[in-house]
């Protein structure tokens, strides 16, 4: 087969890892593929990996009128067989830009929400039982679930994190708990914001320092936050190094990782223990118990709100206090996805889902069509408001000043739940 594959983007994201770490699995079993997509950080990533990769133009709006006919032009030059788009608006770019040539498109789809702006007719992969379920009720095409894969290969417990913890002054007696997240307000501040609260309140009983490995647009506020952090403690709780495009010495690095998505997974398949995070306050360690939890609905959740920080706190705590515990977990967690979520698993579901479309592609519906071009540009032009642009600064800032104004006392570790 001759395949074309569009990330959301690529900057650094687990999403995006994912669609490449996937296309170059499917180019190691014998197929061609081009990654298409906004040049960005990853563009050497992709490289790294022996793939072809294709610019697309930089307009914003969704459908994108440029990258519709960049699409239809490669899927004619290339003689592509199949479109794999990531997320809806490159799935919005992608299907009309097939639809010109009738080329069939797959849209995998990894964020927690099914979105309305996918036509019906597109075939799905997604992320989660729960939300495979929910995109079965509304899609007309066919929908699948498949988790987000890791290469168990390349992310593995013989990895070397201790130039990591010497590029960043954590010395041997220091308890190191690493997150690796972008640094945005939608889905990641809520959890980043507990995270540097909970370090808060540890810092007063244990020689804990939190790492924050990332980058985006909340990054000053959260830097102006931990250094709040830091000022009370009279030493570095909490550092903010920037990104890192090979994030596996920051997992290898840590004793324990905090984190969501494929964030966790990477960080269970290097064998560390891991504290998933969600919004409005949700934490839950990764254990047994909490398995069936997770496989359900992924690598993520939403609670209630209420005493986020002194929870994530309550639960650090305890790991850190049992370190064979978090050795036994680190353990557990490798197996599961060496078993459950490996690459090569992924890879062969996701060649079989190919050749069912390429065989029969569902048909195309003129009414989807129409709804969702209609909703992706009401989208688009809300989103490019400069009302809306403040707002969303507004929930920042509230946000990180809200959640800790007054940091919760260390005695409330005693009664977190």
């Amino acid at each position: 087969m001759r395949l074309l594959v569009y990330p959301h983007d690529l900057a650094i994201g687990g999403s995006q890892i994912n669609a490449i770490d996937l296309a170059a699995g499917v180019a190691a079993a014998g197929h061609d593929v081009i990654v298409y997509g906004v040049p960005g950080p990853l563009v050497s990533y992709i490289e790294e990996r022996g793939l072809k990769f294709v610019p697309a133009s930089p307009l914003r709006y969704r459908p994108a009128p440029s990258r519709i006919a960049q699409i239809a032009a490669i899927a004619l030059r290339e003689r592509i067989d199949l479109i794999h788009a990531y997320e809806w608006p490159p799935c919005l770019d992608a299907y009309f830009g097939a639809g010109l040539l009738g080329v069939p498109l797959v849209c995998t789809v990894l964020s927690m929400d099914v979105m309305p702006h996918v036509p019906a007719s597109v075939p799905l992969i997604m992320g989660t039982a729960q939300l495979g379920r929910e995109a079965g009720r509304i899609q007309h095409g066919s929908v699948w679930v498949m988790e987000p894969p890791v290469d168990t290969e390349r992310d593995n417990p013989a990895i070397d994190g201790s130039g990591f913890r010497e590029m960043n002054g954590v010395s041997d007696n220091e308890l190191l708990v690493v997150t690796v997240s972008r640094l945005a307000l939608d889905l990641k501040l809520d959890a980043l914001v507990r995270a540097i609260d909970a370090a808060d309140l540890l810092a007063e009983h244990f020689p804990l320092k939190l790492i924050l490995v990332g980058d985006g647009a909340s990054r000053e506020a959260l830097t102006a936050r931990a250094h709040a952090v830091n000022l009370r403690h009279g030493r570095k709780v909490i550092a903010l190094p920037g990104s890192e495009r090979d994030p596996r010495a920051a997992y290898a690095a840590a004793d324990l990782v905090i984190g969501m998505g494929s964030s966790a997974l990477r960080a269970l398949a290097i064998g560390r223990p891991v504290v998933v995070q969600g919004e409005q306050g949700f934490s839950e360690i990764f254990e047994p118990a909490t398995l069936p939890l997770f496989l359900e609905q992924g690598f993520y959740g939403v609670a209630e709100g209420s005493a986020g920080a002194a929870r994530l706190a309550s639960q650090i705590e305890g790991l850190l206090r049992d370190r064979e515990r978090m050795e036994e977990l680190g353990h557990f967690g490798r197996q599961v996805v060496a078993e459950r979520f490996s690459l090569k698993r992924a890879v062969d579901l996701q060649l079989e889902i190919y050749r069912n479309i390429v065989v029969a592609p569902p048909w195309r519906r003129l009414a989807d069509s129409l709804r969702s071009a209609r909703l992706a540009l009401t989208v688009e032009a809300s989103n490019h408001h400069p009302l809306r642009k403040r707002r969303k600064k507004h929930q920042e800032q509230e946000l990180l000043t809200a959640a800790g104004s007054g940091f919760w006392p260390p005695s409330s570790l005693t009664n977190a739940g």
